[in-house]
């Protein structure tokens, strides 16, 4: 859980979750007894008592006596052996993990006990009806809502998997351990497990030793829906449905989808060359096989529950059918030969299932397996990926293999990038007997061992819905045997008719069944786990998230480049724009083909042309949309336009123009309005058009607060231009998880946008460690959902205040002004500051974590221009000075106090939501900074010649939080937010000490740069106090 989450802000109760950091903290000291030398507990016991004595005195303002106590926690960590420091950062770093683990927890105790949950779908329906909102109105809008939350592999989760997995184990522990009915034996068998769990985190290597692949990133995302939201979608849905009976009589249809899911691992390949045609093509395809393993689950699990005969008419002509189709071909394969392995087969469609569905003795909305995953390893067949020199066998998935899983645990598929579609050539007919030959092979004797699991056979009355639900269970398994051969590159020749290809064709006879239970006075049994898997089916389609293209505009003016060439017409990235856009748009509305099939390109041009054919073998039934980061003109999306075209998508993906940087989001609405004026353009987006704004870079660019009004203003604009020639459109908001890069409270973030900005529709990124926040145990996931609709429902239906003066929208501009350029003098302008970044912070050695397959450099440059926003944010997280989210503001605010405007902001804080978000954001943020322990880092680590720079920002932080509390009216940082001050103080004692740590293993490693151990504690301490922040970047 980060601390931006949205329950954060709430009031808790502190007892229970006292109680939980209490026995996880006295078991991982029991752990760490045996684990760890006698001596050196006593010296970590001395260093946690010394720094709890000093985070006593920074509280009670006694700052003399808490700088001589931090000074003997600093000298204690400079006598430390590196074994001893390596230890001490372990121990600290998991317990900081264990009360992360307490918080969670408590979180969702808190949420699952609440009487009445303030956001929840009956709280603001509530809200809208006595505001005057007709029942019928508040249900056409929940129904035709659009939210589109993507999830991305931006590299900001720094716990392994491995751990994570322990993690929510003990979390589930503690669940169980809440239970009132458990007795002594039951409560003594649950310690055991909590010491196990714990013991074998310690045991366990906490740092990732090889860089992850975009596989395993995707795998990683597959993991989320499989452990959580394939839980928390249909449980989300019957709140809403509930909600939406008890206040308008109606229920949620059973095919809406308020909420879809979409992805960016494994398809944004922007800056990222490990992300290639081929990589985009295998982790689609095995998205399509996990939804499809999963389909097959429930609907085994469905037939067992189904065994009812009585049914409607249709329902049965369709059963007696799928009979008579069996008889039919067994008939045909009897006058071949090859009857009975044909009639194994049809009788094990038809009988009961192989299995009891999971977690029987729970209702089906509560049917989970806490244990781990069920599902196979999602090793990639037939993809020879490397993982650093180290090849991994290569495991082919045979036809009618049924792979185990390891503890939730899918093993590593390592990767190197390949480029371009080099696809394995089409077997021989040689090939294919003998691959034919050895299927054949692999199933003899499987027939009779089958018949030991399978009942007795007799000849019961007709089971209508098990023959139809094993008819559909039939072609799941020939989907997911035809998705595995497309991953072995192996030929595959099958009807149309025995697998599905869309969620339609999945749903048509899951609703018969439906149907058929509601005519027959069922309604009861079909409302149960046949609704639930509908609205699988509905959510997350034939690929549970379809997969999102990023690629920067250069990449594709590059292509152009090389095409226009080739056609000796030119050089077209040296074209002005008017005839840039007069070229693209005569190819688009001409017939022939651009790129000649004799054309011979570069590499990194092939790679985009490769990703467009890849495109259109997929489809738009896998693929969501194209974004192009970096945008600045309507070329940029006419060029991507065009490229579609010509490798013939059947369907094209919709193009959504990223606008980052401050002046490209100052120009967005321009570019849109040129594009919309393009007769083609506007024909071809009929309906809807996705605009995308970029939070991080342009952050980075400016400044929190300059960043954050140059965003409104861009939506403004941009909705603006779209409603000027009828188009509807949809912002997609790329926000990152930390404050700095646009992150904070879900419904904070949606109630403070522009006035018509949220119609309905949102598409919006999580990434990193959010996703595991925020999506990673299905009661939090429930949450999460449940706070997203209500809060695009509020925004569309009871928009967000504007500035009630044109004086405010006025002063803004004015405060932006001196915001930036205080920023930019500081970060860009100064040609000693860079020096003092890399020397301040950890930034340099944050490389070796491992934890995203993309570099931390757009281009090879030393400048903070082309660092990317993550490790820019994260370094100063880490010295809690967190830099990025307060620079600049200060001196902004202070220029508006100074000029009289105290009174305005003050009124602009109360009745502006934006401006009200702005700085609870900050106002979180500066809570957390701490100038002392952002001092130690200078005076350690900082040259002398470079020391003013931080004596300067130190006070420049001062002044920020002395003008957040003028305009907030707070007596003191987070005075709104008691609960968080309290979660943060409570962290301190452990936090403050393993900063110390830091700081004394930074200056060793500079002195020993190859000392891999002293890189090992570094690291250990990076995960420690990314745990105690609650952020990374």
């Amino acid at each position: 859980m980060t601390d931006t989450t949205d329950d954060i802000a709430e009031e808790m109760s502190f007892q229970s979750f006292d109680d939980d950091c209490k026995l996880l903290g006295n078991l991982f000291n029991d752990v760490l007894q045996r684990e760890v030398d006698s001596t050196l507990m006593k010296k970590l016991e001395k260093i946690r008592i010394v720094a709890q004595s000093a985070c006593n005195m920074r509280l009670a303002e006694i700052e003399d006596s808490a700088e001589m106590l931090e000074k003997q926690v600093a000298a204690e960590m400079s006598q430390l052996t590196l074994e001893e420091a390596l230890t001490l950062a372990r121990a600290v770093s998991h317990y900081l993990n264990l009360m992360g683990i307490a918080e969670t927890h408590h979180r969702v105790r808190r949420l699952r006990s609440a009487t009445h949950l303030t956001r929840s779908c009956d709280d603001v329906f509530t809200q809208l009806l006595q505001s005057g909102v007709s029942p019928d109105q508040l249900y056409r809008t929940v129904c035709k809502q659009e939210v589109e939350i993507v999830l991305t592999a931006h590299p900001t989760q720094i716990n392994r998997r491995t751990l994570q997995y322990k993690h929510v184990r003990i979390s589930h522990l503690l669940d169980y351990n809440d239970r009132t009915d458990l007795t002594h034996e039951d409560r003594e068998t649950l310690i055991e497990d909590l010491v196990r769990e714990i013991t074998s985190i310690w045991q366990t290597d906490e740092l990732r030793r090889h860089k992850p692949t975009p596989v395993d990133e995707a795998r990683a995302g597959l993991n989320i829906v499989e452990q959580s939201l394939w839980k928390a979608v249909p449980h989300y849905l019957r709140r809403v449905s509930n909600s939406l009976k008890k206040h308008t009589g109606m229920p949620l249809p059973l095919t809406a989808t308020p909420i879809k899911f979409g992805s960016w691992m494994g398809g944004d390949r922007d800056g990222n060359p490990n992300v290639t045609a081929k990589v985009t093509r295998d982790i689609s395809l095995l998205s399509r096989w996990m939804a499809i393993d999963l389909y097959i689950r429930e609907v085994d699990s469905l037939r067992f529950e189904l065994s009812m005969t009585r049914c409607s008419d249709r329902l049965l002509k369709e059963a007696h059918d799928i009979l008579k189709a069996e008889n039919s071909l067994e008939d045909r394969h009897d006058s071949q030969g090859t009857r009975s392995q044909f009639k194994f087969h049809s009788q094990q469609s038809r009988s009961v299932p192989m299995q009891l569905p999971a977690s029987p003795d729970l209702p089906a909305c509560a049917d989970c397996d806490n244990d781990g995953s069920r599902y196979p390893n999602l090793e990639l067949p037939g993809t020879d990926y490397m993982r650093q020199g180290n090849r991994g066998p290569s495991i082919p998935i045979s036809p009618a293999s049924n792979r185990s899983t390891q503890n939730g645990n899918p093993a590593s598929s390592n990767a190197s990038p390949s480029t371009g579609m080099k696809r394995v050539p089409s077997f021989s007919s040689v090939q294919l007997a003998a691959q034919r030959k050895k299927f054949a092979e692999s199933m003899v004797g499987r027939s009779s061992f089958h018949k030991l699991l399978e009942p007795t056979p007799v000849q019961p009355a007709i089971a209508p819905y098990r023959i139809v639900l094993g008819n559909v269970k039939d072609k799941l398994m020939k989907t997911r045997t035809r998705l595995e051969l497309l991953l072995e590159d192996i030929p595959c020749e099958t009807d149309p008719w025995d697998h599905f290809e869309t969620a339609d064709q999945l749903l048509e006879p899951l609703l018969l069944c439906y149907d058929s239970l509601q005519s027959c006075g069922s309604g009861f049994l079909a409302d149960g786990r046949l609704a639930d898997l509908i609205r699988r089916v509905s959510t997350f389609g034939m690929v549970l998230m379809k997969l999102d293209l990023r690629q920067e505009s250069s990449r594709h003016a590059e292509a152009l480049d090389a095409i226009t060439k080739f056609l000796d017409i030119g050089t077209y990235s040296e074209w002005d724009e008017e005839k840039k856009l007069e070229f693209l748009t005569r190819e688009l509305k001409g017939k022939r083909p651009l790129i000649p099939s004799s054309i011979e390109v570069p590499p990194d041009v092939k790679e985009v042309l490769d990703t467009f054919r890849v495109a259109a073998e997929l489809g738009s039934d896998s693929l969501g949309a194209y974004v192009i980061s970096m945008a600045s003109n309507a070329s940029d999306v006419l060029a991507v336009e065009l490229l579609q075209k010509d490798a013939r998508l059947s369907v094209r993906l919709r193009v959504a123009p990223l606008f980052e940087t401050v002046k490209d989001l100052r120009d967005a609405g321009s570019v849109i309005r040129k594009l919309l004026s393009i007769d083609w353009y506007k024909e071809h987006i009929i309906k809807n058009h996705n605009v995308m704004v970029g939070y991080s870079d342009s952050g980075k660019d400016a400044g929190r607060f300059t960043a954050a009004w140059e965003l409104y203003k861009a939506q403004e604009d941009v909705v603006s231009a779209c409603n000027e020639f009828g188009i509807k459109v949809t912002l997609f908001h790329g926000r990152g998880g930390s404050v700095g890069r646009g992150g904070g409270p879900t419904y904070l973030a949606i109630q403070s946008q522009p006035p018509g900005s949220v119609m309905g529709t949102l598409r919006s990124t999580e990434q990193g460690e959010m996703v595991q926040a925020k999506f990673g145990l299905p009661n939090t996931a429930v949450r999460q959902l449940e706070i997203y609709t209500t809060a695009v429902l509020l925004a569309t239906l009871r928009p967000p205040l504007p500035p009630r003066e044109l004086k405010w929208r006025t002063l803004m501009e004015e405060i932006s002004k001196v915001s930036c350029k205080n920023y930019r003098s500081t970060v860009y302008e100064n040609p000693e500051f860079i020096t003092y970044f890399q020397e301040a912070t950890p930034q340099a050695e944050l490389g070796y974590l491992n934890i995203g397959s993309r570099p931390t450099r757009r281009k090879a440059s030393t400048g903070i221009g082309h660092l990317r926003a993550i490790p820019w944010v994260f370094a100063w997280t880490q010295t809690r000075f967190v830099l990025p989210a307060w620079l600049g503001v200060g001196a902004g605010l202070e220029y508006a106090c100074e000029k009289g405007h105290t009174e305005d902001l003050k009124a602009m804080y109360q009745e502006w939501p934006f401006f009200q978000s702005t700085i609870d954001l900050i106002e979180m943020i500066i809570g957390k900074a701490d100038t002392s322990i952002a001092k130690h880092y200078d005076e350690v680590l900082v040259s002398e010649g470079r020391q003013k720079i931080g004596d300067d920002l130190r006070k420049e932080l001062s002044s920020t939080e002395k003008y957040v509390l003028v305009v907030s009216g707070h007596e003191k940082l987070s005075d709104n937010n008691k609960s968080l001050r309290r979660l943060i103080e409570g962290r301190l004692p452990y936090l403050n000490p393993m900063n110390m740590l830091q700081v004394e293993i930074l200056k060793r490693l500079r002195r020993d740069d190859d000392n891999v151990k002293l890189r090992d504690a570094l690291l250990i301490t990076i995960n420690g106090i990314a745990a105690g922040m609650r952020n990374t970047g």
